[in-house]
């Protein structure tokens, strides 16, 4: 969370940060700061984070940004708590040029979590402990590069038995597949990575390519219970199926599935049966298939307006029959499919005030999810949490009462935030990327 800089800033899970005068007899009781439903910053202020807030909090940057990415699973182990951290990812980059893009495998370790403010009255020795503390916790990042003519709109990651490999949307139209293993090799050792950046880089080239989209589009999914099955949709309304073959290729069904009449925004296997996934659309709707069926047949279930104009993202729950979905119109909507049918939404929240970028589930905590917007705002939602009605937060804050009772936290300082991912191994981990770069944290909250 951020603060108004020279206004000092409490915060307790699950509560909106307040910003207090330095001196209240002039300017009055402690103000809550909403964004994008209090008062503009005025001249002079600014926001600054609360570094209470947060458990871990770091940043990277990688040069051009990155549309989307994608957390790689790692043997280091699930549950992991203890500090400091290490991950992967894999990213693509949206330079300003074709020529400059690059698939990237990053490898960020020695995250440590945010430092305690200094005790008051310390000493000269303990400073100098602290400064010598400071150069040991120092983040590190180690970075793999494989030249891609275009931009990617999107990166998904997923594990052929032992075989790490990422499927990339192009904006020139194709979609490929890139086998990681190398690329995971080299950010573990920094002679390899040099040797790699000045022999091998240049020569990486996909291991699968399918041009049979005729357009470019940015929904990709990996089946999460049959390895090696994909699905991609375009911007031209079509959905293909992919299949593995022997020998490490796939055969792509050159029949799209048929029933969307806008762009293909976001594709969602089923976590709990290997035949269905959900699609959703600029043409406001989310539909059900199962891909047993022929595909202009295959489309199950319907909900036609689910949205208030282009729906962008959805995800599918691993632990409840839920599918979260946020659009153009700033909603966030939870649907049960067991009712889906009915058309209406179970629950309906609307705290951002630009489009929703990204969304995604906690993998551990069924009731907990966060949400990216266009306005630079991360939430975090439990719909588990209800308000106590004897805590007398709304008495002491009247602008409470506009927030909906699940909001646990709201991140900003970021520029265009444009995807997020939990961290399946490391619990109430985030990963964000956004034109301002990467953002890996964890708040107190989750």
């Amino acid at each position: 969370m951020a603060a108004r800089k020279g206004r000092r800033r409490t915060c307790e899970a699950g509560e909106p940060m307040e910003a207090e005068s330095g001196n209240t007899s002039s300017e009055g009781p402690a103000q809550v700061y909403l964004p994008g439903r209090g008062p503009p910053l005025r001249e002079g202020e600014e926001l600054v984070m609360d570094e209470e807030a947060y458990v871990l909090y770091h940043r990277a940057q990688t040069g051009a940004p990155c549309l989307s990415f994608d957390i790689v699973r790692d043997h280091l182990g699930d549950n992991r708590t203890e500090l400091p951290l290490t991950l992967y990812l894999c990213a693509g980059t949206q330079a300003e040029s074709a020529q400059s893009n690059r698939l990237m495998m990053l490898r960020m370790h020695n995250l440590h979590g945010t430092k305690p403010p200094p005790s008051e009255g310390s000493d000269e020795e303990e400073e100098e402990e602290d400064e010598e503390d400071e150069e040991e916790r120092k983040p590190q990042l180690e970075l793999a590069m494989v030249p891609h003519y275009g931009g990617i709109n999107r990166v998904r990651v997923s594990w052929l038995g032992e075989e790490p490999v990422a499927g990339v949307w192009s904006e020139k139209g194709q979609v490929e597949v890139f086998a990681l293993r190398r690329l995971l090799q080299v950010v573990e050792d920094p002679q390899a990575l040099a040797a790699f950046l000045r022999d091998e880089q240049a020569q990486m080239k996909p291991i699968f390519s399918f041009a049979g989209h005729m357009g470019e589009g940015f929904a990709l999914d990996w089946s999460p219970r049959v390895p090696g099955r994909l699905l991609t949709g375009d911007c031209q309304k079509n959905i293909h199926l992919w299949t593995p073959t022997d020998g490490g290729s796939w055969h792509v069904d050159q029949r799209p599935f048929v029933g969307h009449t806008c762009s293909v925004e976001d594709l969602q296997w089923s976590p709990t049966e290997n035949t269905v996934f959900a699609s959703c659309s600029a043409d406001a709707s989310i539909r059900i298939w199962d891909i047993r069926a022929a595909p202009s047949k295959a489309c199950m279930l319907t909900t036609a307006t689910a949205h208030d104009g282009d729906i962008n993202v959805i995800s599918w729950s691993r632990r409840e029959p839920f599918l979260l979905s946020g659009g153009d119109d700033g909603a966030l909507k939870i649907w049960d499919l067991r009712q889906f049918k009915s058309g209406s939404p179970v629950a309906t929240f609307k705290q951002h005030v630009a489009p929703v970028t990204s969304v995604e589930w906690h993998p551990q905590d069924s009731g907990v999810f966060a949400a990216s917007g266009a306005d630079h705002q991360i939430t975090q939602w439990d719909l588990a949490v209800e308000r106590d009605p004897e805590a007398g937060d709304v008495e002491a804050d009247p602008g409470l009462a506009d927030l909906p009772q699940q909001l646990l936290f709201v991140h900003q300082g970021e520029t265009e935030l444009k995807e997020l991912h939990w961290h399946p191994q490391c619990p109430g981990l985030l990963v964000s990327t956004a034109l301002s770069g990467f953002t890996v944290f964890r708040t107190i909250s989750v």
